[in-house]
């Protein structure tokens, strides 16, 4: 979360300042691959993910979120569409904690909205999948 805020902040989504924040953490081998992954994936993907979160969010726009709101937003759903192996539960528990953690008063009910809203997106298109399949 640290490293989309400061990505975010700076509009600067270069692969430089990626490895420079890499370092600036200090991670672990196996934690700077699903770091690299997970950050490259939101930025990759990120339009689809501001679009979903925006159409989940009650009318706010993605620009209008708090920073800290919006990124922890970004990684959950991410982890929602492209993690297989992380249940989602776990991704939407985890981003409500750090939104408590990290963002105002609100952030943890406002994630959690946002979030199960995609969720439930995705278990419907899973099952309508199935069907057609």
């Amino acid at each position: 979360m640290q490293a989309l805020f400061c990505i975010d902040t700076l509009k600067n989504e270069s692969d430089e300042l990626l490895e420079g924040l890499s370092g600036i953490l200090k991670l672990a081998p196996d934690t700077q691959r699903f770091y690299m992954t997970l950050i490259k994936g939101v930025i990759d993907n990120k339009s689809q993910i501001d679009q979903l979160i925006e159409q989940f969010s009650s009318n706010w726009k993605i620009n209008r979120m708090g920073g800290v709101d919006r990124n922890i937003l970004r990684i959950a759903a991410y982890e929602l569409l492209y993690c297989q192996d992380i249940p989602p539960k776990v991704s939407i528990n985890e981003a409500v904690d750090i939104g408590k953690l990290y963002g105002t008063e609100e952030s943890g009910s406002f994630i959690n909205g946002i979030l199960d809203g995609i969720y439930q997106q995705q278990i419907s298109k899973n099952k309508n999948k199935a069907k057609s399949d």
